[in-house]
């Protein structure tokens, strides 16, 4: 099932909402999601594969181009194709671009509109005339992902949907993404929320030693910015700053991780 949508209508919380478990970071930023995300989710009579992926947008520099591939690779992989709008926006230009990648892709398709739950019903139900004049979804099925509402029919009509196949993955298995991306994402995460304005989304993370001790697990990491402006930003006045991220970003990992954290990040 792919996730699919322009960019911070609410992918990554509904891939993790629908998981159970906060697979994807999450932040107000655009281009928090850069890859194919893949996360599992194990039912008595189905194994459901989620791809997040980055919102689909006009790129306008190198990364924006390859964040426009994983969206199309997404959407040729997936079998069935859920596409997100937020509903307080209604739809945009970026949404119609979607729209024609999905009626260009050929795959079943199912609407989600977003952050209903903050719609008066005379603003959504004109919307949801709309969208179904466009003869392009299954169903439109109006949720809020940040509280769950109404993801469990989302749930439900994906499974009508999914063609039947083998169990792909072990049970215990809830992604395809190593222990060190997921912690370097973690990172990463917390240095967007915290420099939000200062910093682009160019950051990166790097995790450069993982070592589990009896008692806690070790890591040092370097986080890596285009200008010598953003280090200084990122390490903050006196390491404020840094001492910020690593505090929330050590909160983060020691929840993933079920046991103490002693976490260093170098910048460069």
């Amino acid at each position: 099932v792919g996730i699919v949508g322009r960019p911070n209508v609410g992918k990554s919380t509904l891939f993790n909402r629908l998981l159970g478990e906060k697979i994807a970071i999450v932040t107000p930023k655009q281009q928090t999601t850069r890859g194919r995300i893949l996360g599992v989710l194990n039912l008595p009579n189905a194994q459901v594969l989620f791809l997040d992926s980055p919102g689909l947008h006009q790129p306008q520099h190198a990364l924006g181009r390859y964040m426009l591939e994983v969206v199309k690779a997404v959407m040729s992989e997936a079998d069935v194709l859920v596409a997100m709008i937020d509903a307080r926006a209604g739809i945009t230009a970026d949404d119609e671009r979607v729209f024609t990648r999905i009626r260009q892709s050929g795959r079943p398709a199912l609407l989600v509109l977003n952050k209903a739950d903050t719609v008066r019903k005379p603003k959504l139900l004109p919307l949801l005339e709309r969208c179904a004049r466009l003869n392009l979804f299954r169903e439109l099925i109006p949720v809020s992902a940040l509280l769950g509402d109404q993801v469990d029919v989302l749930l439900a009509s994906i499974l009508t949907l999914l063609p039947e196949g083998p169990r792909w993955y072990e049970e215990g298995q809830r992604t395809d993404q190593t222990l060190e991306q997921r912690i370097s994402e973690l990172i990463r995460e917390q240095i967007m929320l915290a420099t939000f304005e200062e910093v682009p989304g160019a950051v990166a993370v790097q995790i450069d030693t993982l070592e589990s001790r009896e008692r806690v697990t070790a890591i040092q990491a370097t986080a890596m910015v285009e200008r010598q402006g953003q280090k200084a930003i990122l390490i903050g006045k006196g390491g404020s700053m840094m001492k910020k991220i690593g505090t929330e970003a050590r909160a983060e990992l020691e929840r993933l991780l079920g046991r103490k954290v002693h976490l260093e990040i170098w910048v460069k």
